[in-house]
């Protein structure tokens, strides 16, 4: 007989499994986005570097939250910005946000960010979105951040030398797991940017490796 391909389960429905399980933990609330969103040092040394940020623009960004979760951390950088599009794959986590969460420039969308078209704006924020999905849904977006003058993408990476960008199947756990991690710049993916600049670095919360955010300018 002969084998059949495994069909990759969906990324919509292996997000919303590890809400629906708490597979990355469970907190007070219904929906919880694992402790690199909610660890007091993790989320507060974000939300200065990010914040400082967007606070330096005058009139202030427009900026889009790439794969919102929670909202945990993004509802506290939404006081620096003009408007704040956040956006995530798991339709019931956006209904639940948009009910605890208003602001008179804040608006919630369910997107595919590998199918979908991406909301117009200034700065894009990624914060441990792109490691969860495969080369080919990255491939998928990368063409679609030129729209933005600026990328602020936090990605989750091993704490010693390692080869970037080992694929994975989407909601399959991290490349962490592989000794590897996502590098926009490497293969396959080769974002092209006028500046990068790390903002910060620090070890991941109840887990190895460090969670790296990093600034691109990109036009």
């Amino acid at each position: 007989m002969k084998k059949r391909n495994k069909i990759p389960w969906p990324t919509q429905a292996a997000m919303s499994q590890v809400y629906e399980k708490n597979l990355w933990g469970k907190g007070e609330a219904a929906f919880y986005s694992g402790a690199g969103s909610h660890d007091p040092k993790t989320v507060n040394a974000y939300v200065e570097v990010a914040g400082a940020f967007l606070r330096s623009f005058n009139p202030p960004l427009r900026v889009c939250d790439l794969g919102c979760g929670d909202f945990n951390v993004g509802s506290r950088l939404v006081p620096y910005t003009q408007r704040y599009k956040a956006v995530d794959i798991v339709p019931d986590l956006i209904a639940y946000n948009q009910k605890h969460y208003q602001a008179p420039q804040l608006s919630f969308e369910v997107l595919d960010l590998a199918k979908d078209p991406l909301p117009d704006g200034d700065c894009a924020l990624l914060r441990q979105v792109l490691q969860h999905l495969s080369n080919a849904e990255i491939c998928a977006i990368v063409p679609k951040l030129y729209a933005f003058r600026y990328v602020i993408l936090t990605e989750h990476l091993p704490d010693s030398p390692f080869e970037p960008n080992a694929d994975l199947i989407s909601g399959q756990g991290i490349r962490l797991k592989k000794q590897s991690g996502v590098d926009l710049l490497a293969a396959p993916f080769h974002l092209k940017v006028k500046e990068s600049r790390e903002l910060l670095s620090l070890s991941a919360p109840e887990a190895k490796g460090n969670l790296v955010t990093t600034l691109y300018t990109l036009n």
